[in-house]
C-alpha cells in the first residue's frame, strides 16, 4: 500500500490508485455479498381456512366441472381446510446477483406439494439515466395486478379474478426475461421482454372446463386434471395437461415470447400493456395425447390511487388466438388424421363489473349438431306415431 500512496503524489495517478483500492478490497466485499442461508434469506407464509360450501364437485377432484377451489356432492360441507403454505428461498451470490427459488404446499379436496418459481435474479446498480434487470428460469410473466411477492400470492383478497385464476394455472413458463426502466421528466416507463418456453399446452384446462375462481397454481411437473370429456374426444385428448411442458421434440424448438409496457404518469395512474405467445404448434402431438395449443392474448391494466386506503384496479384481455388442431381416427390405436379445430375468444374486463364473451369453439358445434339430430330423430319418430 505505500508504493500505492506514493504513486498517488505523481499527477493523473489518482485513477489508477482508485482501480487498485478496488481490487484490494474486491474479496472481502465478496465475503459480505454472499449470503446464502442467513436468517433474512427465508420467507415462510401460510395460510389456515374455513370453509362452507354446498356446490358441485370441484373441478380440482377431476371428472367435474365445478369453478372453485372446494366443492361438495349437493350437500352443505363446512370444514377448516389448509390453504397455500410456501416456503421462499433468496440466496445472494453477488451484489447483484441472487436467485429465487419457492416450493408449495397447497391444501384442499386436492393437496399438492411441489415446486412454484425457480429462477436467477440480476440487478446491478442503477445508472443515470436507466436501470437493467433480468431474471431467467421458472416464473409467472408479470402480468397480474392482484399477485405480489415471491410466493404470489393474492394481495388483497383470498380468491383472484378469472383472468388470473387461469395465468395460475396454465401460463407460467421457463423464460429469460429483460427490463429497462428510465425517468422521461416526471413520467416513469418501464419495458420488459422475454423469450420462453415450456408452455406449449397453455389453453387445454380453458378451453374444456371453462373460468375458474380460486387461487391455486401449477407446480412444476404436476398435471391439471380436465373435465369429463365427450365421446369423440377422449379418444384423441389425454384426460389431464401438464402446463410445463414442450410437446414436440427437444426443448425450446420454438419458443415463445411476452413482452410489457408500463406508465407511470404524473398522476396516481399506472397504465400497462402486455403481450402473450406461446407460438406452440397446433398440430404436434405427443404419445400420451396432450397436444401443442397456439395461444395468444393482449392484456391492458390500469392502477389508481383514488385516496390513501383506496386503490382501482382494472384488467382485461382479450384472445387473438386459443386453439389446437386435434385430428386423427377415433381409435386411438390407428391414428389416422382427421382435422377438427378447437377455439375460443375472450373479453373480460374487472374494475365495476365484470364482462366475459366467448366464441364457439369446435366441440360446442359438434355439441349443437348431435342435439339437432337427436331432435329431428324424435320428431320424425312423434310423427310416425301420429
Amino acid at each position: 500500500m505505500g508504493f500505492v500512496a506514493r504513486r498517488l503524489r505523481k499527477p493523473g495517478a489518482i485513477p489508477l490508485g482508485c482501480a487498485l483500492a478496488t481490487l484490494w478490497a474486491s474479496p472481502a466485499a465478496a465475503e459480505t455479498d454472499l449470503k446464502l442461508f442467513s436468517a433474512d434469506a427465508f420467507e415462510l407464509s401460510g395460510d389456515l381456512r374455513f370453509v362452507a360450501v354446498d356446490g358441485e364437485k370441484s373441478w380440482t377432484e377431476g371428472d367435474a366441472f365445478g369453478k372453485l377451489r372446494s366443492g361438495s356432492d349437493g350437500e352443505l360441507r363446512v370444514q377448516p381446510q389448509l390453504g397455500n403454505v410456501s416456503i421462499v428461498w433468496k440466496p445472494q451470490f453477488t451484489w447483484s446477483f441472487g436467485a429465487t427459488v419457492v416450493g408449495s404446499i397447497q391444501g384442499g379436496q386436492r393437496t399438492e406439494a411441489g415446486l412454484s418459481q425457480a429462477y436467477l435474479t440480476f440487478k446491478p446498480m442503477r445508472g443515470s439515466k436507466l436501470a437493467f434487470s433480468a431474471r431467467a428460469g421458472l416464473m409467472w410473466p408479470p402480468i397480474s395486478l392482484e399477485h405480489e411477492g415471491a410466493d404470489w400470492h393474492v394481495g388483497d383478497s383470498i380468491t383472484p379474478s378469472a383472468i388470473n385464476s387461469w395465468i395460475g394455472e396454465e401460463v407460467r413458463p421457463v423464460a429469460a426475461e429483460a427490463t429497462l426502466a428510465t425517468d422521461l421528466g416526471e413520467h416513469k416507463l418501464r419495458a420488459t421482454a422475454a423469450l420462453m418456453a415450456a408452455n406449449d399446452t397453455s389453453g387445454t384446462l380453458l378451453t374444456f372446463r371453462g373460468w375458474a375462481l380460486h387461487d391455486r397454481t401449477t407446480l412444476a411437473f404436476n398435471h391439471q386434471p380436465l373435465p369429463p370429456l365427450d365421446e369423440p374426444v377422449k379418444y384423441y385428448q389425454a384426460p389431464y395437461s401438464h402446463p410445463l411442458l414442450d410437446v414436440g421434440p427437444g426443448f425450446a424448438h420454438r419458443p415463445g415470447y411476452y413482452a410489457k409496457l408500463a406508465w407511470q404518469p404524473p398522476i396516481p395512474v399506472r397504465i400497462e400493456l402486455f403481450r402473450y405467445d406461446n407460438r406452440a404448434d397446433p398440430e404436434v402431438v405427443n404419445e400420451d395425447l396432450e397436444w401443442g395449443w397456439r395461444t395468444s392474448f393482449n392484456n391492458l391494466g390500469i392502477v389508481a390511487d383514488l385516496h390513501v386506503a383506496i386503490r382501482a384496479l382494472g384488467q382485461g384481455a382479450g384472445a387473438e388466438d386459443l386453439r389446437a388442431v386435434q385430428h386423427g381416427q377415433l381409435d386411438p390405436r390407428r391414428r389416422r388424421r382427421r382435422r377438427r379445430g378447437l377455439g375460443r375468444r375472450l373479453r373480460r374486463c374487472r374494475l365495476l363489473r365484470r364482462r366475459l364473451c366467448r366464441w364457439t369453439s369446435g366441440l360446442a358445434d359438434h355439441a349443437r349438431r348431435q342435439r339437432e339430430e337427436q331432435h329431428d330423430e324424435a320428431g320424425g319418430e312423434a310423427h310416425a306415431i301420429h
